[in-house]
């Protein structure tokens, strides 16, 4: 398996020409780099107008491994072959670099460039990325693998303090301009002769003293706020890239591997965003922010292939509750505003929002009968997002990465009444979404006054919670949260609740009972609980069974209309197939006389009868697509025929497994899923009059799709797949 490592975005608020001097102070031998032993010169090349210089050397490392390996392995040091393109008139430089040593048994391609800074001619902009590629090294492969990663992080690191070093050593020569490089046209006699006479390695020096300006921290596209709280004029990161300095004003300090895991994740969501958007010029959505990558990678311990999976679960239960608009649209019902106790309260100690809930004063028994359990669910999700949201604001306003909320939760009056079944499996269906899409949004969790009662619901509540949850829990039982140790090392004293002994007059409710005259009947509340999060949802979602595909009938009056659709697969892989019939399809039936046969998981339905031929009673008009569970699709057909178009999805049958081999794992739990699960899918489709359609793919786009591009895993493959259907 090929590792990659990709940096992100360094600046130096220098001009290209004096970073590309500096770097050149490390040849042939640096003792600021002390694996660095030394180089040699392989071959050179310099055209005639000395704009483009290439030179290859071979560079003799002293990589930090164990003596024993070094031993068994039958090499003191390393070589690598390192070659180097300067482009003096674009003012770039390449370097591409490989290892020698070893190369049939790991293969480590290393790729680095200096540009021009591209919103300031002055600066000079450094990216690195790698890859290894480990195919056999005498079973040690694990730890070859473990000292690249090292060996990666460290030069890194000591690459940029390596360049500032120089630079600041020119400083203090007084060399702190070098004129850019001009053609030999524009070169008079005198100055030809004096040309010819300098090093071909870089531009004439024109030596000038001129104030120095330090390195500070830098970024690339928008104004960013200093630490002082004044605009800076350093620019945020386009939509492309990521700064270091962004990364550290903005998110927080990640060691190098963090990073480029970061850069990773955030690429692969651009690329498969830009892939659906150019093959269905469906509308454009922008990717989730930097930060909220970030709490996913954090989540699984920076393991890119789970985060991926986590993140686009919940991008796709994002889509499907429009919880991207929950601000914008939930009203929570007024007698939630009045007894649902709980409210923002100023910040902690570390500029985190600070979130009070007084949860031993809500009568959780009352508002589920009062409101049920979607509008709380509903509610609690919006608290969230504010959350979110206010961690944005709070990072403007302190000048430090602030990512997470700190919640106070006060358990005085808590007793057997908040044990009620149907309130604590409302508590644990809350606490599994919020763990699920919002990882890492809780930096610490204070629990005050808590009553004996409050083991119990400890017990039942403490297995649903992530481990790295658990250990941001501070419990405090009766009153030893006044004082030292207590809840002034969190908070402030001139912030700590009136209720809590403060002098700080609160906001949120008091909560109490809620009169019974506000309960709703068994029957209300059942539906209103079986309501998605937006009742206004365009998008259905549908069982498929193994011989029971769900089926959706679109009439066409009019030839050259366009059936548009968007789906996602929720849960199994699943085939989707068009077919055409000037027959008007109907739900299966025993015969047609009997009613309407019930089928199992009852949103599934069946318009293709049995008896149906297929190439004479209808015929299929798109080629099959499989779809893979998780994936998000989106397509479209323009219609050639009036008549019945039947859109299907059936259940994707797994490959059969040879009794002569041995079987996958995948391909044995791909087994297992389909013989005894169903297969679940969300879709939408839309039809556009051939009046509206002119030929043109923007004319497809959908304003009410939401998350579409995103919501999936989707593989390379499936976009092909996707591409094909919405290109025809």
């Amino acid at each position: 398996m090929v590792q990659r490592y990709q940096s992100p975005v360094r600046v130096y608020k220098y001009p290209f020409e004096l970073v590309m001097a500096a770097y050149e102070k490390r040849f042939p031998t640096c003792p600021l780099i002390p694996v660095f032993l030394g180089s040699e010169i392989l071959s050179e090349y310099q055209s005639e107008d000395t704009s483009l210089h290439v030179v290859e050397r071979s560079c003799k490392l002293n990589v930090d491994a164990p003596r024993l390996l070094k031993k068994i392995a039958g090499v003191e040091y390393i070589y690598f072959i390192q070659k180097n393109s300067l482009n003096w008139k674009e003012r770039s430089l390449r370097i591409e670099a490989h290892n020698e040593t070893f190369s049939s048994r790991v293969l480590v391609n290393e790729l680095c460039s200096y540009i021009v800074h591209p919103d300031n001619d002055d600066w000079t902009c450094f990216e690195q990325s790698a890859s290894l590629d480990i195919k056999s090294f005498f079973g040690f492969e694990s730890t070859v693998e473990k000292i690249a990663m090292k060996q990666y992080t460290a030069n890194i690191k000591r690459g940029k303090e390596v360049i500032e070093y120089y630079l600041n050593q020119l400083t203090a020569q007084g060399i702190t301009h070098i004129p850019r490089w001009t053609p030999p046209a524009t070169i008079t006699t005198v100055e030809a002769v004096a040309e010819s006479s300098r090093p071909p390695l870089a531009p004439p020096l024109d030596i000038r003293v001129e104030p120095a300006e330090p390195l500070p921290h830098s970024s690339i596209k928008e104004a960013i706020p200093s630490l002082s709280g004044q605009e800076a004029t350093t620019p945020l990161p386009d939509a492309d890239k990521l700064d270091a300095d962004y990364i550290e004003r903005y998110l927080g300090h990640l060691c190098p591997m963090q990073e480029s895991c970061l850069i990773q994740l955030r690429q692969w969501l651009q690329e498969t965003h830009k892939g659906k958007s150019e093959a269905g010029d469906w509308k454009q959505e922008k990717i989730p922010k930097d930060e909220h990558i970030l709490r996913f990678l954090r989540a699984r311990d920076f393991n890119i292939d789970k985060a991926r999976e986590i993140l686009c679960q919940s991008l796709t239960w994002r889509k499907q509750y429009q919880v991207d608009y929950i601000l914008e649209m939930w009203r929570p019902p007024q007698v939630l505003v009045e007894y649902y106790t709980g409210g923002w309260h100023h910040h902690d100690r570390d500029g985190r929002p600070l979130y009070i809930l007084r949860l031993g004063q809500m009568d959780t028994k009352g508002l589920l009968k009062a409101v049920g359990e979607e509008a709380i669910l509903r509610h609690v999700l919006s608290i969230n997002e504010d959350g979110q949201k206010r961690c944005e604001e709070n990072t403007k306003v302190f000048g430090r990465p602030i990512t997470s909320w700190t919640c106070l939760v006060d358990l005085e009056g808590l007793n057997m009444r908040h044990l009620w079944r149907p309130g604590v499996k409302a508590l644990l269906r809350v606490i599994e979404v919020v763990e699920a899409n919002y990882p890492e949004t809780l930096g610490r969790l204070l629990i005050v006054r808590a009553p004996r009662v409050f083991p119990v619901l400890w017990t039942l509540v403490s297995p649903f919670i992530n481990e790295n949850t658990r250990q941001k829990f501070l419990i405090y039982s009766g009153n030893n949260y006044q004082g030292a140790g207590g809840l002034v090392d969190y908070i402030d004293k001139e912030i700590i609740p009136d209720f809590l002994g403060g002098e700080c007059v609160c906001s949120i409710p008091e909560g109490g009972m809620v009169p019974k005259n506000l309960y709703q009947t068994e029957e209300a509340l059942e539906y209103a609980d079986h309501i998605k999060l937006w009742t206004e949802t365009i998008y259905k979602s549908a069982n498929v069974f193994k011989g029971a595909p769900h089926e959706i009938v679109i009439e066409i009056l009019e030839a050259s209309s366009v059936i548009t659709w968007d789906f996602d697969i929720l849960k199994g892989d699943v085939v989707f197939n068009i077919f055409h019939s000037k027959r008007s399809p109907q739900p299966c039936r025993k015969d047609s006389s009997s009613p309407l046969v019930p089928l199992p998981g009852g949103n599934n339905v069946q318009l293709i009868e049995r008896n149906w031929v297929l190439g004479v009673d209808y015929s299929m008009v798109e080629s099959l697509l499989i779809c893979r569970e998780g994936e998000s699709v989106q397509g479209s057909h323009v219609t050639r025929w009036p008549g019945f178009y039947i859109l299907q999805w059936k259940m994707h049958s797994s490959p059969s497994i040879s009794s002569t081999t041995l079987p996958r794992v995948d391909d044995v739990l791909a087994s297992l899923q389909v013989s005894s699960h169903k297969c679940k899918i969300m879709f939408y489709t839309e039809v556009l009059a051939s009046e509206d359609f002119r030929g043109s793919m923007t004319s497809l786009e959908s304003c009410q799709s939401g998350f579409s591009h995103l919501s999936a895993a989707t593989t390379s493959s499936s976009q092909s797949q996707s591409s094909s259907l919405i290109s025809r």
